[in-house]
Order: structure tokens, then sequence, then C-alpha cells
């Protein structure tokens, strides 16, 4: 099992036609957020088995194909470490795991890279802490992986029942201007409301009229019509 085996498995599975899907769907042209980003054209289910049976790869080769330039390659790093970090059975082990991704995070450099590792490893790491600095240093970043990090790690929290950290970094981007943050925020947002329905709407009354149009409309998704007209027109207003 190393890193010679583990590329040449990624390549028998990989397919041409869904590479080229891939690189319109994760916008990798000129100017747009994925530019420049390269696949092999795996599904997410063949990285996850590939992931799974390489899960103890050493950390040199880690290293390595965490800084891929493949899309995959680093897909499929990251969620070893995921995997490592669910089979991790002390606050160390899991430390270690946590450290090694945070040192390692300009490997998530797509939102569904973030989106698939980020709330598993820093997101449940740090729901346990009440120090989330983190996060908030995340959220100021000018990096928009790093900025969608803040708030999808969140998701670990919301699971807990702890909505602060949401949505004390949700009132800090209703003001970004990207379209990622605002869908990613909107969606811990409806997180929220499902686990408790009372909190988003006291945050929608608030902070509706200046939310970003696509936050909203993600933010409150599954209301009922006529509770998402009231908060639209809000919106208008």
């Amino acid at each position: 099992m190393n890193l010679q085996s583990l590329k040449k498995d990624i390549r028998v599975r990989g397919t041409a036609a869904r590479a080229r899907v891939s690189l319109r769907f994760f916008k990798t042209g000129k100017g747009e957020y994925g530019e420049g980003d390269r696949f092999l054209g795996l599904t997410m289910g063949e990285q996850r088995e590939i992931a799974k049976r390489y899960r103890d790869l050493d950390s040199s080769a880690l290293e390595k194909l965490l800084g891929s330039l493949w899309h995959e390659e680093r897909m499929i790093g990251l969620l070893i470490l995921v995997f490592r970090y669910e089979r991790a059975k002390t606050l160390a082990e899991k430390r270690e795991v946590f450290d090694f991704y945070i040192a390692h995070r300009s490997a998530a450099n797509n939102w569904d890279l973030v989106d698939v590792t980020t709330p598993n490893i820093v997101g449940d790491f740090l729901s346990g802490r009440n120090d989330r600095g983190m996060l908030f240093r995340f959220a100021r970043s000018n990096n928009l992986w790093e900025r969608r990090m803040a708030i999808i790690a969140t998701l670990a929290c919301i699971r807990n029942g702890d909505f602060g950290t949401t949505l004390e970094i949700a009132t800090r981007f209703l003001d970004d201007t990207h379209d990622l943050i605002h869908k990613a925020t909107g969606w811990m947002l409806r997180e929220t409301g499902k686990k408790n329905t009372a909190v988003l709407v006291s945050f929608l009354e608030k902070y509706a009229p200046r939310m970003p149009r696509t936050m909203l409309r993600s933010a409150i998704e599954k209301f009922p019509p006529e509770e998402r007209r009231r908060f639209l027109e809000m919106k208008r207003m």
C-alpha cells in the first residue's frame, strides 16, 4: 500500500468523459473559482473506496498526495485524514490528525473538498471546545476556501445543538461578496433551522433584509411557501 500503487488504482478507475464533466462542473475556466484544477474522472464512491483502502498510507506519501495537481488525489488524501480521525481512539490521536489537516488545508481548494472533509475533522474537533478562534480567523481570511471552511465547520456544532458560532459567522458573512460563501452560509442556517426553527426565524427577522438573496433563499428553502414569501418580501423592501 504505497503511493505508486494508490495512483495506479486511481488511474484505472478514471474516465476522460467524467473528467470533462468535472472541469465544467467545478468551474475550472479562466477567472473562475476553480481555475486550473485538473481531474482524472472518478466518482465520489470510487474516491472513498480508495481512501479507505489506503488509510494507513505513511505521512510522507500523504503529503505528496495532498500537494497533487489532480483534484481527486487531493480529495483522497483528505478523505484518508477523515477516516483516520474517525478511527482515532484518544484526544491526542484526534489532535494529531486535526493539526495535520490544518497544516495542509491548502489542499482543500474547491467547495467539495471543503464540504466533504472539514466538518468531520475541524468541525468535530473544535465543537467540543470553547475556543473556536481559528474559525473566526478563517472567516476574516482573504482566501475563499478558508472562509468557506469557517462556516462549514460549524455543521458539527449545529448537530450538537450549538448554534452560536454559526450565527456569529453568518452575521459576518452578510457583506461577503462571493456566491459560494452565500450558498454555504445559507445551507448552515437551514441546518440550524432543522434543529431549532425558532433560532433561525429570530435570525431572519433581524437580518433577512440585509442577507444576499442566494443566502436567504437557501436558508428558507424548507419553509412553507407563505413563510418564504414573507422573508423574500422583507428582502425586497
